[in-house]
């Protein structure tokens, strides 16, 4: 008889998101626990107590994901998984805080491949602006983007004093490096939108950040991507089903919330997916689903 797959979903939230528990279900797991309230000490207990309670060769059929809405949060209770684990005893671990790690994964494949299809080129050498720079899916983008090696930019909406922090965190971290630019006013978002060959916007649902004026300074902009699905559109004239469409008066191409949606969904959906038909346990974060979203998109 096989053994039923089980999914410990972990968030240091007052509530699981429904989406993720459906998601989850829907990919194939036979039973999905929610912990809410979790917090970092916590993991140690709860993962041991998973691998314990089920022989080694259960591991892949036993799971763990982190929710939440903080990427480094995120990222330190895989780590403390990892730490969990006594082999042969080991199970299965994925993150995706607010969906952060798959939707951060979905935008840069896209941007990638609008690049690589219309312009010949990829993330390498190529200018990036990302505006909303301070939230999770911003955080993501600009690894993932810096890893590909990108010329990144993180645009601070409230001055450099934040995104020169996560700057400086990214870099202890991955060893990449990304810039930190102040992005409070109208005349310095300009600027940095006439230097900038891609653009990334990764703001809060119903945020504007780039009006239609301010794109007319993006003389160099070849493509722009807007996750933001709830009007007003974060980035003004991108329609959140634009798949690599021509962007207002630009000579750029636009890439809306929807297409990435799409793409974000098969992103997570193909993770839980792995994770149940591995021979071996694994442990996926938000560079795991970039490789994923990369080759749905190849």
């Amino acid at each position: 008889m096989s053994r039923k797959t089980i999914l410990h979903m972990l968030t240091p939230l007052r509530q699981m998101s429904p989406f993720d528990v459906n998601m989850a279900l829907d990919a194939g797991y036979d039973h999905v626990i929610p912990y809410t309230d979790v917090a970092l000490a916590d993991v140690t207990g709860l993962v041991q107590d998973a691998i314990f309670s089920r022989p080694p060769d259960a591991g892949t059929a036993t799971g763990v994901f982190i929710a939440g809405r903080d990427t480094v949060l995120a990222l330190d209770m895989i780590d403390a998984a990892k730490k969990a684990m006594v082999p042969p005893f080991g199970i299965s671990v994925f993150a995706d805080p607010a969906g952060s790690f798959t939707t951060a994964a979905a935008m840069v494949a896209k941007v990638e491949k609008a690049l690589e299809k219309l312009h010949g080129r990829g993330l390498a050498g190529t200018k990036v602006a990302i505006f909303g720079a301070t939230g999770v899916v911003g955080y993501c983008t600009a690894v993932i983007s810096a890893k590909e090696g990108a010329d990144v930019t993180l645009a601070g909406h409230d001055g450099v004093s934040r995104v020169g922090k996560i700057a400086e965190a990214i870099k202890a971290r991955f060893g990449v490096t990304v810039k930190a630019a102040d992005g409070s006013t109208d005349e310095r978002k300009a600027a940095l939108l006439q230097e900038a060959e891609v653009v990334l916007a990764a703001a809060k649902a119903g945020v504007r950040v780039i009006t239609a004026e301010q794109l007319r300074s993006a003389t160099n902009l070849l493509v722009a991507a807007d996750v933001n699905a709830v009007p007003p559109s974060g980035i003004e004239g991108l329609a959140v089903n634009a798949k690599a469409d021509k962007l207002g008066e630009t000579s750029a191409t636009g890439i809306g919330a929807l297409t990435i949606g799409n793409l974000k969904y098969k992103t997570q959906s193909g993770l839980f997916k792995q994770m149940m038909g591995t021979e071996k346990p694994v442990v996926y974060d938000f560079q795991d689903a970039f490789a994923l979203a990369r080759s749905i998109e190849k």
